[in-house]
């Protein structure tokens, strides 16, 4: 199984269960599901990946071509299902990862049972009537800043988009994943992060789909998550109480009680 070594690929929980798929955000890995994951252990095979770039995923493995868009990071999900031969998948994507997943849906509807997409945005821009978050300007400056000093650019931005100022040590590990990460592969997939335009994919999903919000997000404010619903038939929209982008380790308890509720 080629994938195994080149994402880093974990399998565990019920082996006779439905699986569920959990893919991690920009800077992250597998590990920021261990507040998650688990919940489900006893009743789904629990799958988790590293993205290549991210974690203990095969660096070598890094192809300009195939990851200069979200298409080939969702061409590597849709190699796992394959490779481990999974079916009904509940697809569970932070961030950038659930519109890998959304890609990875519309390819091959037929081996998708339920999206999570949590704090997920089609469009990190604003554009002519619709805000994304960010101006030109913004992504810009932080490009910028990632290249010239991807370590300083860590320790600033990963509390930012963390949140919970009130709780340091949460914006901490986030610093230290992003750190742990190679820094020129995080500049490329950055790019691919923050200026891919998926809006016109949303109303090709067919698969049903939770969109968990979180509150106070500046990475995909409520405005993105709720343009996510409108676009993606027969979704159901749930905003958390949990602040910041990253719910899975600020509020995992109330992360896990929302997806179980759905499904």
């Amino acid at each position: 199984m080629k994938t195994r070594l080149r994402n880093a690929v974990t399998v565990t929980g019920n082996p006779a269960g439905p699986p569920m798929m959990f893919a991690h955000g920009f800077g992250c890995d597998q590990n920021m599901w261990r507040f998650v994951a688990p919940a489900f252990a006893d009743t789904h095979r629990i799958v988790l990946f590293d993205q290549v770039g991210s974690g203990n995923s095969d660096l070598s493995a890094f192809d300009e071509r195939r990851y200069a868009t979200l298409d080939g990071y969702a061409t590597d999900v849709l190699e796992i299902i394959d490779d481990y031969d999974l079916h009904d998948v509940v697809f569970v994507g932070h961030s950038v990862s659930a519109m890998i997943g959304v890609l990875a849906s519309v390819r091959e509807p037929e081996r998708f049972a339920r999206l999570v997409l949590v704090g997920p945005s089609p469009r990190y821009l604003d554009d002519e009537g619709y805000v994304g978050g960010f101006g030109h300007a913004d992504i810009d400056e932080m490009l910028e800043s990632l290249d010239s000093n991807y370590l300083g650019w860590s320790s600033v931005m990963a509390p930012v988009i963390m949140g919970n100022p009130d709780r340091p040590q949460l914006g901490a590990e986030l610093t230290n994943s992003f750190c742990r990460t190679d820094p020129e592969l995080a500049g490329k997939f950055a790019r691919v992060t923050f200026l891919s335009d998926n809006r016109d994919d949303l109303p090709k999903v067919r698969t049903p789909a939770l969109i968990l919000q979180c509150s106070d997000d500046v990475i995909a404010p409520e405005a993105v998550g709720e343009y996510v619903h409108r676009h993606v038939a027969g979704s159901t929209f749930v905003k958390l109480h949990a602040t910041g982008h990253c719910p899975n380790l600020s509020a995992p308890e109330e992360t896990v009680a929302a997806i179980k509720a759905w499904l």
